[in-house]
């Protein structure tokens, strides 16, 4: 017999996970122990639960293994929930374990106690009790393979502290299982439709999005062989090189509208790996009615979910581009997208001001020139991140980290679990000053871990999406200022390195001394409030 929690623990590095975050809680003590005594586990203790559920999201999103997200009862599984939102709107797999009331309790409203599974029903793939110790195994087991399989996402087990003490023989007798589970590859009749419609389309394009992350090298080879160009999804910008001369840019908030073109003029749209959220669709108005759409998708409640589809086909992106490829035509299209690049290459390109407070757009032009092209990028929700959007580009894959549920906080937690997960490379986190006031108490993680990485705070003194969708709407603002808070002060406070930057040459020796000094560094950049966005000013739309 052994203590339960040593072999679940066993089995989570077993399948490849190698860190857990969480905020300590006396309801899972026994857990906490299992994973601080294995040496293949690093246990990662945050701020608040809200920091721990974001390094758990963005910790599988750049690895492609689950991360583990621990917390208590009902008060850290709501304060985790946020992150467990963002796995499950990003199709992140994340392994969710949450400690419970004891079983004799349950049900009387014990202290903290909430049923738990009905509470993360409704923002996981699957949620459940583990109801003894000699169940646990089996539910793990179920609980890797439903957050890994098909569209992946994240998966809860509640256990009471009861359960976590008990010991069980770690032999797995009869249980459920999958020893080898299988991906759905695409059909050849499916395949030769697609290439039909590609050979007769006058301007095909792809909207590539999260599925197709793991099949960069089979996205470059199908849009070279059958000519087509390829847009990335919301926040997927690293799914196809920026540099390709295929690629037209990022479907995000703002798109410019020389970007969009070759979109709204295409005849035929293929959607490979990619859910068409609100965002990704411009609101739900591309592609429109009249243009012809094939969707391949892993996930069969995804495939004409959104929108009207032709050809519909339930597979695994990198497996269906890999047959596509193997059956292009040896004669492929002959298709000029030089033109569609070049304006993305134009609309990507910021321009250098002298403002002071600093213009957006110029941190952006310090930021590509000071990082290099293999930088892992995490940005947070918000205005500013339109411009790191729009103006960084990303060549290289696993390079960005960001929430397409637009949750605010998430860039400096997403920043640890990078240096955590990946410490070869630089790390550099986008963030507006609201974003860091909600979760940059995590520096002090960032500090006891001795990570190395960089924060770049957008700092302009409000909430600035808020502010425009008030302006637009109402024609005054409220509720949105952010008082006047020494960022730089409050970092050093935590134990990282920092500076504040107000001009371009401040900010340009600012990024020297941050990448350089090896510790966590935070770089708080005074911004002009008015900038909004890079077409829009606040002071203009109050008039307006």
């Amino acid at each position: 017999m052994t203590a339960i929690v040593d072999a679940v623990v066993d089995r989570l590095v077993a399948v490849g996970v190698r860190r857990a975050y969480t905020v300590p809680g006396e309801s899972f003590l026994p857990l906490l122990d299992a994973c601080a005594a294995h040496p293949d586990i690093t246990l990662v203790s945050t701020r608040h639960e809200s920091g721990a559920a974001f390094m758990a999201e963005a910790d599988a999103k750049l690895t492609g293994v689950p991360a583990l997200a621990m917390a208590t009862r009902g008060v850290g599984a709501a304060n985790l929930a946020i992150g467990v939102h963002t796995a499950y709107q990003d199709s992140t797999p994340m392994i969710v374990l949450l400690g419970q009331v004891e079983s004799s309790f349950l049900g009387r409203e014990a202290f903290q106690e909430v049923d738990l599974p009905a509470f993360y029903g409704e923002i996981t793939k699957w949620a459940a009790t583990v109801p003894s110790a000699d169940r646990f195994g089996e539910l793990l087991d179920r609980a890797l393979r439903v957050a890994t399989s098909g569209r992946p996402g994240p998966v809860m087990l509640a256990i009471p502290s009861d359960v976590m003490e008990e010991e069980a023989d770690p032999a797995p007798g009869w249980s459920p299982g999958v020893t080898h589970a299988g991906r759905p590859a695409l059909d050849l009749q499916t395949a030769r439709l697609i290439h039909a419609r590609l050979r007769d389309a006058r301007a095909p394009v792809v909207i590539a999005g999260g599925g197709a992350q793991g099949a960069r090298a089979a996205l470059v080879a199908f849009a070279e062989r059958c000519d087509v160009g390829v847009y990335a999804a919301f926040r997927r910008q690293d799914v196809f090189p920026n540099d390709h001369p295929h690629y037209c840019g990022h479907l995000a908030l703002g798109t410019p509208p020389e970007t969009l073109k070759a979109l709204q003029d295409a005849d035929l749209v293929m959607l490979v790996g990619s859910r068409l959220s609100e965002i990704t669709t411009q609101g739900y108005t591309l592609p429109t009615p009249d243009q012809a759409v094939i969707q391949i998708d892993i996930d069969p409640r995804s495939v004409g979910a959104v929108l009207q589809v032709e050809i519909g086909a339930v597979a695994d992106a990198g497996a269906a581009l890999a047959t596509l490829v193997e059956h292009a035509p040896d004669e492929p299209p002959d298709r000029d997208w030089s033109a569609v690049h070049d304006a993305y290459l134009a609309a990507s390109t910021p321009a250098e001001l002298d403002d002071t407070p600093l213009h957006p757009a110029t941190v952006m032009a310090a930021l590509t020139g000071a990082f290099p092209a293999s930088t892992i990028v995490t940005n947070d929700a918000g205005n500013f991140s339109v411009f790191g959007h729009r103006y960084w580009r990303f060549t290289q894959p696993r390079t960005q980290l960001g929430p397409t549920s637009g949750a605010m906080g998430y860039a400096v937690p997403a920043a640890i679990a990078a240096a955590l997960a990946d410490p070869e490379r630089e790390v550099l986190a986008l963030v507006g000053d609201g974003g860091f006031l909600m979760t940059g108490q995590e520096m002090e993680t960032a500090v006891r871990h001795e990570l190395p990485m960089t924060v770049v705070v957008f700092h302009n003194g409000l909430y600035g999406t808020i502010a425009l969708h008030q302006a637009r709407s109402v024609g005054h603002i409220v509720g949105v200022d952010i008082g006047d808070v020494d960022i730089a002060a409050v970092a050093r406070g935590y134990g990282a390195e920092a500076w504040q930057a107000t001009t371009r040459a401040s900010l340009d020796a600012a990024l020297r001394e941050a990448r350089a000094c090896g510790r966590p560094a935070v770089v708080d950049v005074l911004c002009d409030p008015d900038v909004l966005t890079p077409s829009a000013r606040l002071s203009q739309l109050l008039e307006g």
